[in-house]
């Protein structure tokens, strides 16, 4: 009687999840350390896929333990891996668990690129097995009892959570295995069989027949309502309706059988008899119709002892009249059973094999944040240079400090001399021309690589959109338009960025053609230097006067400004502080991470006292500068003017300026060269992502146009196949007329015997004798009495056919009908992965008969095989 169902296990294609995943981990792990070691764990991770999915398991613990670990170790990567079809691109394959294939080979299947996908169909297999699992256990004992308990148990909380979860983690239409309505009818049955083990549990402790009677009425319940979801649904085995339906009239009739005894403890025989009756009715239906699916001999038995014995008694002794089935008091429910959710980590052995792997939230929200360390940074830093180059470009108008040197009129200035050192000590000239000249080809060399990664992205659309084209609706699969949206974004934000390089670049070299002359003179030699500028009387009289001293005491506090800027700006470059902590932090506690929040608060205390430091500094200078130009009006008053030295004056400013110039086209170039180095690693990372999801696509192409050419294949060429002149013959033997000759069928070479008549069908009920009588005897078989039933139209009700929609049976209940029909199984999967609805598909109760290999033609009467399990009521 213990017959339970289990579930078959999804098959699923090999896929190589550590090549993809390495790649990954190279592009986004710069530590050599950190990548060998998560380039292991995904090795790993590959092994145990194969070790799970790769062989078939046998049912038992240790094979549901590897699957348990592998589903465990897909939720811990999901939130440290981006799998989705344009960044890490793996495609999963996974077949449908109930679909048998069809006549011409292939079932149905389903490829996506999701990791949501793959969690799901590993979740049903885990459901699966543990079914299989519980289907194993030896229900003899407490411990084959309390195991097949707990996994039906856990089964049911998986389908469960795959109902809950499947439409939301795929984003598209499922298999049939793993629709929401499928794996909703399955979590009912485990659900189901997990409370019938406990009410075994109860019968075998000899527990109180009223707390069994409650446990097995809850079964039969829930027997019920899973039979009712799946009743007229085409989803599962055909083999699992009648189970169920029986199942619903076992624990029902265990329920009555259980009440009765209660029933005539408290002596009430009458209800006890009623209750015994109905058991009876019960047993008898399972007995009828489904004793190829479950042998009920000993409850059957067990049943109609203890109502012969109740009657017996009844009639002898206590004459207690039998209440109608329908006035006996309603049987209590008890249900000691519920869904184990699903709460990760399901395996107890689970160990994580990237926990030293930051989430990819985390790994966002540190992206930001140091994004925005580099914008408060940069912000701090060109503040001050912005300072440094207004204190050069005024002290340079002003000569200054040449000016206040110049005491001969003859020599070069000290400073002008350290300037030139300087200069001449950076290669001079040559090393602007040699920068500018590099630019143009970094330049080409990144527009190369981002316009080579935009081809391949053009040419895979375009060869999505021609096949689309082609193909219509059959080519079912994301659009490339749709898909390369953020690929294509990012290349236009590369291209932008790019064109704005080109346009700083043509600001650096019209700036470096209007001070190159100068830039030249100021690398010449000492003597060639104090030739190129004019001589002037000199100003002996300024020497050692207060507005000199204080001139050079201002100057000196402005140098020890701009020294103390510079260290401030290497301190700001050399702060670092890692924000993982932080986020890994807000991430447990809170679920969630406000990543701007944190980021403000914490910049703030790290880079607060520097930014002070930068405004006190831009502070300072510009006391400072105001000072200095006033100093150097009572300067210019005091020193003798004449046409020779302000000549002077002037080529000494332009020395001064080019100085300043040459150093700030000299970091403006390198900056330069350095951004199109780092554009360049940007850009290649780019073209592999391009070229990763390229390869993905072609592949999944590939795959789709053999599925597709494989389905167009299997489609008949013919419209129909004509069936022959004996079918089509009227009652009377005459033909009818046709405006035009039958052909014959393409597969007969010659023409073939007919095949002789049938005799009529044996009588097996008054109906069908008295429609079998009024034939005449020894007369063929009229065809025409029973046509050959087309696709859609109803067949000719037939002696042994049932006249009523098929319902769990309840064979004395009002309301319910006493017998009806169990739905056929369909042959074709709305959901099958490239396959399409055949228009002739072929089917024993479809073909054209006397055509080999198809059957020779039915009875008159019977368009249906006779069901002798299942006897009009």
């Amino acid at each position: 009687m213990t017959n339970f169902i289990s579930v078959q296990l999804k098959k699923a294609s090999e896929v190589d999840l550590a090549k993809p995943l390495c790649k990954f981990i190279q592009q986004s792990y710069p530590g050599a350390e950190a990548q060998a070691e998560h380039c292991r764990a995904a090795e790993e991770l590959s092994r145990l896929r194969k070790s799970a999915l790769g062989r078939p398991l046998d049912k038992h613990e240790s094979a549901l333990e590897t699957l348990l670990r592998y589903y465990d170790q897909l939720c811990s990567i999901e939130p440290k891996f981006p799998f989705s079809e344009n960044q890490i691109c793996v495609t999963f394959t996974w077949k449908d668990a109930f679909d048998k294939g069809s006549l011409f080979g292939g079932s149905a299947k389903l490829a996506l690129a999701s990791l949501g996908y793959e969690k799901t169909c590993v979740l049903f297999n885990c459901g699966a097995l543990a079914s299989q699992i519980a289907a194993e256990q030896n229900l003899e004992n407490d411990e084959g009892l309390k195991a097949a308990a707990k996994h039906y148990q856990f089964a049911s909380g998986a389908f469960q959570h795959i109902k809950d979860t499947v439409l939301s983690a795929l984003n598209r239409e499922p298999t049939v295995d793993i629709s929401p309505d499928t794996v909703g009818t399955l979590s009912l049955i485990m659900l189901a069989q997990a409370q019938e083990v406990f009410f075994l549990k109860a019968t075998r402790d000899k527990m109180k027949d009223g707390i069994i009677a409650k446990l097995a009425n809850q079964a039969a319940d829930y027997y019920g309502d899973a039979y009712k979801q799946c009743q007229y649904k085409d989803t599962l085995p055909k083999e699992v309706f009648p189970v169920l339906a029986a199942k619903h009239c076992i624990m029902q009739a265990n329920a009555e059988y259980h009440q009765s005894i209660l029933a005539k403890q408290q002596k009430k025989f009458g209800e006890e008899i009623g209750r015994l009756q109905h058991a009876a009715d019960l047993v008898k239906t399972v007995a009828s119709r489904y004793d190829e699916y479950i042998n009920v001999k000993d409850l059957v038995d067990k049943i109609n002892r203890a109502l012969a014995a109740a009657k017996k008694d009844n009639d002898f002794i206590y004459h207690d009249r039998v209440p109608d089935l329908k006035d006996l008091e309603s049987i209590g429910k008890a249900s000691l059973v519920k869904s184990t959710p699903v709460v990760v980590p399901l395996s107890q052995k689970f160990t994580d094999l990237f926990e030293k792997m930051v989430p990819l939230q985390v790994q966002q929200s540190v992206s930001v944040y140091n994004q925005r360390k580099a914008d408060l940074v940069n912000r701090s830093i060109a503040q001050m240079r912005e300072a440094t180059n207004l204190a050069n470009g005024v002290l340079a108008s002003l000569n200054l400090p040449a000016a206040i040197e110049d005491v001969s009129g003859d020599t070069v200035p000290q400073s002008i001399l350290n300037k030139s050192k300087s200069v001449i000590e950076q290669g001079g000239i040559q090393t602007v021309d040699q920068l500018i000249k590099d630019l143009p080809e970094l330049l080409q060399r990144n527009k190369e690589i981002l316009d080579e990664s935009l081809r391949l992205l053009d040419e895979e659309e375009t060869t999505d959109n021609d096949l689309r084209t082609k193909f219509k609706e059959r080519w079912q699969r994301t659009p490339s338009n749709e898909l390369y949206k953020s690929l294509r974004a990012e290349g236009a934000n590369y291209h932008s960025i790019m064109n704005k390089a080109m346009q700083a670049d043509g600001q650096v070299k019209e700036r470096y053609q209007s001070h190159r002359d100068t830039i030249a003179l100021l690398c010449k030699p000492e003597a060639e230097l104090n030739a190129a500028i004019p001589s002037a009387n000199p100003a002996k009289t300024l020497q050692g006067n207060e507005v000199v001293n204080v001139l050079r005491t201002l100057l000196a506090s402005l140098d020890e400004v701009k020294k103390e800027r510079e260290q401030l700006e290497n301190d700001l470059k050399s702060v670092n502080f890692d924000m993982t902590s932080k986020f890994l932090t807000a991430l447990a506690q809170d679920g969630a991470i406000n990543e701007e929040a944190i980021s403000v608060t914490e910049l703030d205390r790290i880079y607060g006292s520097y930014t002070q430091k930068v405004q006190e500094s831009l502070k300072k200078q510009e006391e400072l500068l105001k000072n200095i130009q006033n100093a150097h009006q009572d300067f210019s008053k005091m020193k003798q003017s004449n046409n020779e030295s302000n000549l002077r004056e002037e080529v000494l400013k332009n020395l001064a300026i080019a100085n300043d110039n040459f150093v700030e086209l000299v970091a403006n170039l390198k900056e330069g060269t350095k951004f199109y180095n780092e554009l360049t690693e940007l850009l290649l990372k780019f073209q592999n992502k391009c070229s990763d999801i390229v390869f993905a696509r072609k592949t999944e192409r590939d795959e789709l146009l053999k599925d597709l050419q494989q389905s167009i294949a299997r489609e008949p060429s013919a419209p129909s196949i004509p069936l022959p002149t004996y079918q089509t013959t009227s009652a009377g033997g005459s033909k009818p007329a046709a405006s035009t000759p039958t052909p014959a069928p393409r597969t007969m070479v010659g023409t073939k015997p007919q095949p002789p008549a049938r005799p009529p069908p044996p009588v097996i009920s008054e109906t069908s004798s008295s429609s079998s009588a009024s034939a005449p005897a020894g007369a063929p078989a009229a065809p025409a009495a029973a046509p050959v039933p087309t696709p859609g139209a109803s067949a000719p009700a037939a002696s042994t056919a049932p006249s009523q929609a098929q319902g769990p049976p309840y064979p004395t209940y009002p309301g319910y009908p006493g017998y009806c029909q169990m739905p056929m199984p369909m042959g074709y999967n709305p959901y099958m992965y490239g396959q399409y609805n055949l228009p002739y598909a072929p089917s024993p109760m479809y073909q054209t008969p006397g055509q080999a290999p198809y059957p020779p033609p039915q009875q008159p009467g019977y368009p249906f095989p006779q069901q002798p399990y299942y006897p009009q009521q």
